[in-house]
């Protein structure tokens, strides 16, 4: 199980916001989860999904190819994956991990 953070920049927007290309990305990745195959989380400046690697190479194409198909014609997107293969830990799990030691103080 691998946990990746991706940014889809669509780039040549007409205003500067580009929270209507955001909520495109995500009803995407509404279907992979409704579909059993993600979770993820969105954040104020990306998303994390949680899956199989093979599936959220998957998923990020469809995720990077969302502007384009609303008009866009340049997409930038960046991703970081974390693939730890010793152990099974959830998104939920580093963040309680971390909280926990901080509560040890």
């Amino acid at each position: 199980m691998a946990i990746v953070d991706v940014t889809v920049i669509p780039i040549g927007t007409e205003t500067p916001s580009v929270s209507k290309y955001v909520a495109s990305v995500q009803k995407v990745l509404r279907k992979y989860q409704e579909e059993g195959k993600i979770r993820f989380q969105l954040t104020p400046m990306n998303t994390i999904i949680e899956g199989e690697l093979p599936i959220l190479f998957e998923v990020i194409q469809d995720m990077h190819e969302v502007p384009f198909s609303e008009g866009i014609q340049r997409v930038a997107t960046t991703i970081r994956i974390d693939d730890r293969r010793d152990v099974k830990r959830s998104m939920e799990y580093k963040v309680e991990r971390v909280t926990s030691l901080l509560n040890e103080e």
